[in-house]
This record gives structure tokens, C-alpha cells and sequence, in this order.
């Protein structure tokens, strides 16, 4: 379990309920069928919270979804309810619907990396799709697949696993519609993502059902921190990509300069005052390139 999540700060009118490694969600006193979503500036590596914190990070992530929850209305329902939010968290956080979640991470894969590519490497395969020989690291898929996994406990692996193992958790009729949506949100955003030089390598989305039974799409979309987003123009299959996300965080941390043994007990160290900029950045060129816009300071 993780245990460094910072206390997450007393808001008038609301009480916390839970914090992850990112977000804070809060119950209004007077709405108990809402949520306030707050995602903060904390990043995590290796099952880790850093002490370290990307400035504006919280912001960007809370913007970037919902643009992206406007791109995909018309395919699948959102969690976001129209409403103020406290000004303490005003621009990273929004009113949600509470839902009952799917205990499923709904994953698309259009490109072989990550650990796909691992499960490929040892068995031609990822969460029992077969795939063909002679993929490589950067891979374009022959289609995009879906490949699920299980919620872990805060700070465990999340677990690869096939539809089959899905479809035995919550029955056949709702893993079809999941893998489904899963599979239409990524084609519509890859298009989208194409269009503005960007390559959607994977993605991981998250749904619910909300009291009438509908199926809605919730927590963060296509953000930095939940998919693989990739410059078109350098993406060379064969190796690690170039990214726009926290990768430059993991280098850094497996790196001699860190000093850090990923293996021990010991938290990772605070980022070095480049990476936090570097990574910064990156999540903004994310946010400029996939808009079209600058983000709002």
C-alpha cells in the first residue's frame, strides 16, 4: 500500500472521502449524490508518490479531460456535473456524478509497448489476444485491441488479464458493452490525435453505472497520466519513444544519477529541479498540441 499520500486539505462545505496518488475526492454536506474531483500536482513512479510535485500539473490533467469528455459526448455519457467548485480548487477540480465503478481498468492498445510488450515477448500474445511475429517495441497493432486488467489495491501491479476473466467478473453482456466503448473512445480520439501529430499509443479509461443503469465514462480521459502519447514525427518503431508524459520521471529515477535502488524499501528521492520543468512541459506540449491552444495560466 502506498502510504506517503499527503493529507489532503479540509475544504468548507465538503468532507474527504478517499485520496489516490493523484486525486482528492470530496462529498458535498449537501449532495450526497456528487462528488468533487480534485487532482493535485502529485506525480508517481514505481508505485510511488514522489515528494516532489509538477507545478500546474492538477490543472492541466482536470482541462485536458474535459476536452476530451466534449470530443466523445456524442459516444458515451461523462461523470461531469455542471456546478461551482470551491475556489480553493477552482480549475483543477469538477462536480461528478457518483457511480457505481466497474472494477475493471478498460485499457486499448493501437501500438506495442509497455506491458504489452512484455506478454508479447513471452508469448506472442497480450491478455490472451494472439499477435503477430516480429513485432517490436513501437509496433503498430494490425487493429487496436483491448486488453484489460484488474484494480489493484493503491500501491499494488495492476494485473493483465483476457476478456474471458472480465467477462467472469461482470458478466458477458456488460464486458462486451466495455470493450466495446473502450474500443470507440480510442478510434475517435487516435483519429483526433493523428490530426494534431500526436501518436495514441495506448489508453486506460475507467467506466461506472449511474442510478438509471447506463454506462458512463468517468475519472480522468486521455490525459498524460493515463495513456501513451507519442510525437508523431519522431515515432520510429524498435525502442523506447519519445513521450509526452512521465517517462523522463521513470528515466530519471532507474538512472545512476538518482541513486535510487527501485528493489529496496527506501521512497524514491525529489526530482531534480530539470526534470520537474522537463516533465512539466511535456504534459503542456501534450495539452497545446491535442487542443489546438495554449493552456490558460
Amino acid at each position: 500500500m502506498i502510504a506517503n499520500i499527503p493529507v489532503a486539505p479540509p475544504l468548507p462545505g465538503y468532507r474527504h472521502i478517499y485520496s489516490g496518488k493523484v486525486r482528492d475526492l470530496y462529498e458535498p454536506d449537501d449532495e450526497a449524490g456528487h462528488l468533487l474531483v480534485v487532482a493535485s500536482d502529485r506525480i508517481s513512479a514505481y508505485d510511488h508518490v514522489l515528494s516532489s510535485t509538477i507545478p500546474d500539473k492538477g490543472k492541466i490533467l482536470t482541462a485536458m479531460s474535459s476536452w476530451w469528455f466534449d470530443q466523445l459526448a456524442d459516444l458515451v455519457p461523462n461523470h461531469l456535473v455542471d456546478g461551482p467548485v470551491p475556489a480553493e480548487v477552482e480549475g483543477r477540480a469538477v462536480l461528478a456524478q457518483k457511480l457505481t465503478m466497474y472494477p475493471v481498468e478498460c485499457v486499448a492498445r493501437g501500438y506495442l509497448t509497455g506491458s504489452g510488450l512484455v506478454e508479447y515477448r513471452a508469448g506472442q500474445a497480450v491478455c490472451g489476444v494472439p499477435l503477430p511475429a516480429g513485432l517490436v517495441d513501437g509496433s503498430p497493432l494490425p487493429e487496436p485491441i483491448f486488453t484489460p486488467a484488474t484494480k489493484a489495491e493503491l500501491g499494488e501491479h495492476d494485473e493483465n488479464v483476457t476478456f474471458e476473466r472480465v467477462a467472469d467478473t461482470v458478466g458477458a453482456e456488460v464486458a462486451a458493452t466495455l470493450r466495446d466503448l473502450t474500443l470507440a473512445v480510442y478510434a475517435r480520439a487516435e483519429g483526433i490525435a493523428r490530426e494534431r501529430g500526436v501518436v495514441l499509443a495506448d489508453t486506460k479509461l475507467e467506466f461506472g453505472v449511474d442510478a438509471a443503469g447506463a454506462v458512463v465514462l468517468a475519472d480522468e480521459v486521455l490525459t498524460p497520466d493515463s495513456s501513451r502519447f507519442w510525437p508523431l514525427e519522431l515515432w520510429s518503431p524498435g525502442g523506447s519513444q519519445p513521450s509526452f508524459d512521465k517517462q523522463g520521471v521513470r528515466d530519471w529515477l532507474t538512472s545512476p544519477a538518482s541513486g535510487w535502488d527501485r528493489g529496496s524499501d527506501l521512497p524514491p528521492p525529489a526530482l531534480p529541479d530539470g526534470v520537474v520543468a522537463r516533465t512539466r512541459e511535456a504534459y503542456l506540449e501534450a495539452y497545446r498540441r491535442l487542443t489546438g491552444t495554449d493552456f490558460p495560466h
